[in-house]
């Protein structure tokens, strides 16, 4: 493809969460402190939200790598089960075996036992529910009643969610207020600004062993990939491969403004996230964003 091209060892711009590739943003620091911060001090509930694509999952699993044995995490990749089945999904990430018939009491109290057993050794349970916008009311609702089993060394369970926007209309829903009120830590991932891009995309290069990656891209190509990805890391990812393609493509050995707009022809999605300049009613000018159109074609 472009790798030994480039002088790659690895695909930089992979759109599946990778730890390996992991890049630091700001917002992914602020959340990751956020996390860490709200685990150390056995608070119940931590909330983690953002746009799709701005890098939950990739911080989730970036986090599984760095908690300490003191904690022992569950992940949960697809909390969209009913209540007894989320039950059976954290016996299984915790090495319970469950009857296949049993009955939700049953599954409750022996979780529980495991979690004791866990505390009086100086550990903590942390669930880690991805995509929590997807879980039902029910089994959400389910995680908040296991949070509440405490020992003598405080609380056993702990619980991080990471979810889109809608996890924070459900939540506000006044069945939802018991819950609510057990979210002691939130943090929000937005689109990343300019600098934050230029350095998101150097970052994955620089993952991939590129020997130079601030020259692969040119400063227009990047501006551009900003702007039309409007900051959203999943899209950067999927800009720049196909950016890199169409530069091999060309026998080009840096990627420039042409080889992003044959790349954006080809992307899906960019259209509702790309960031265009405001109309400016005081001069009485065209939008600003069609003078931008009419200069990008």
């Amino acid at each position: 493809m472009y790798l030994d091209y480039f002088g790659l060892t690895r695909m930089p711009f992979e759109t599946v969460s990778n730890a390996s590739v992991y890049v630091d943003l700001p917002d992914h620091r602020d959340a990751l402190n956020t996390i860490l911060f709200g685990l150390r001090s056995g608070e119940g509930f931590v909330k983690i939200t953002g746009e799709v694509g701005t890098g939950k999952t990739a911080l989730c699993r970036s986090l599984l790598d760095q908690i300490d044995d003191s904690f022992i995490p569950v992940y949960l990749p697809n909390p969209a089960m009913r209540r007894l089945d989320l039950l059976h999904a954290i016996a299984d990430e915790l090495d319970i075996t469950m009857p296949p018939r049993g009955s939700h009491h049953l599954a409750h109290r022996e979780i529980r036992e495991v979690l004791l057993e866990i505390a009086r050794k100086g550990s903590r349970v942390v669930i880690f529910v991805d995509e929590a916008q997807t879980a039902p009311i029910e089994s959400l609702e389910e995680l908040r009643l296991l949070s509440n089993l405490e020992s003598s060394q405080g609380r056993m369970l702990q619980v991080v969610l990471f979810g889109q926007p809608e996890l924070d209309e459900r939540l506000s829903r006044y069945s939802m207020r018991q819950l609510q009120q057990r979210i002691t830590w939130t943090a929000r991932l937005e689109p990343i600004d300019r600098k934050a891009c230029r350095d998101y995309v150097w970052g994955r290069l620089a993952e991939a062993d590129a020997a130079r990656p601030e020259t692969i891209f040119t400063p227009a190509a990047i501006e551009r990939i900003h702007r039309a990805s409007g900051g959203i890391p999943r899209l950067i990812n999927v800009i720049c491969h196909k950016a890199l393609l169409a530069a091999v493509s060309e026998s080009a050995y840096q990627v420039g403004r042409r080889h992003v707009g044959k790349a954006l022809v080809d992307t899906e999605g960019v259209q509702r996230w790309q960031k265009r300049p405001l109309f400016s009613t005081r001069t009485g000018t065209r939008p600003l964003a069609q003078r931008w159109s009419s200069l990008t074609r």
